[in-house]
């Protein structure tokens, strides 16, 4: 049996939000916004198949995979779904496979890899490309990400442990590249999408197309990068999320008078 690392957060008896990471991150990397929405929310946060703690893991790194690890950690509630990334192609294709436990969905720069006019030149395509070597493909993945400054500067520990992510980094994206994950025609829930005024510009028409097949709003967040959970949170819940929640209705709009945000 593999057992995913999982966290809740906030008062049990609260609507549930579940927030979804993406390709060589963990669940680090929403923890900030998890700790602007937990005053009001239960919050679910987890670490995918193959990273973070839920890593070392066998796979498959397939979508049919990431969608049965959700769903296990729902475990019959209905949640409103929060996707980074390719995060959000999880929370889609878990909205459009189980809508009865899905009441809501918000995605940022999800990549939608699958389409013919997506770029080969992107970190995600340069890994796929390179997948005869996973942990070159991880290591190459995070110099485009992060910068080749902050990679050098990493602790060579965090280097290695970055590099035999690489295994679930080039499968889940060839997998996403080769099978389309959702059918817009299957989400009829609220959706939001949103990008950065800061994005790449495949990330920037990416979101706007799949508002345009999703028949929803989509977002720009002044000033933010692809990081934006991390960098903005009080921003990224205020544009993004709250929206949302409006959108989806009671009990998720009512939401109560929030603590002073925590850092």
């Amino acid at each position: 049996m593999n057992v995913l690392w999982s966290e809740e957060a906030g008062d049990a008896d609260r609507p549930l939000i579940a927030l979804v990471h993406g390709s060589m991150d963990r669940s680090a990397g929403m923890l900030k916004l998890s700790r602007r929405l937990d005053s009001d929310f239960r919050v679910l946060r987890y670490d995918r198949r193959g990273y973070g703690r839920s890593f070392p893991h066998p796979g498959p790194f397939t979508m049919a995979g990431q969608i049965d690890d959700l769903v296990g950690l729902l475990a019959g509630r209905r949640a409103v779904l929060v996707g980074h990334s390719y995060g959000g192609d999880v929370a889609l294709a878990t909205a459009d496979r189980h809508p009865d436990l899905v009441a809501g969905v918000a995605v940022y720069e999800t990549p939608l890899s699958w389409l013919p006019w997506w770029p080969n030149t992107t970190a995600g395509s340069i890994a796929v490309a390179e997948q005869r070597d996973t942990r070159e493909a991880a290591e190459q993945f995070m110099r485009r990400i992060l910068g080749v400054r902050r990679w050098e500067g990493l602790p060579e520990r965090a280097k290695e442990t970055r590099r035999a992510e690489g295994v679930a980094l080039v499968a889940e994206l060839s997998d996403l590249r080769d099978n389309q994950p959702w059918i817009p025609e299957h989400i009829t829930m609220p959706v939001v999408t949103a990008y950065g005024s800061l994005a790449s510009p495949h990330h920037l028409r990416g979101m706007r197309h799949a508002a345009e097949l999703l028949n929803c709003p989509v977002v720009e967040l002044p000033d933010c990068r692809h990081d934006a959970p991390l960098s903005h949170p009080d921003l990224f819940r205020t544009a993004i999320v709250d929206p949302l929640l409006q959108a989806v209705g009671p009990p998720y709009s009512d939401i109560r008078e929030s603590a002073a945000p925590r850092p």
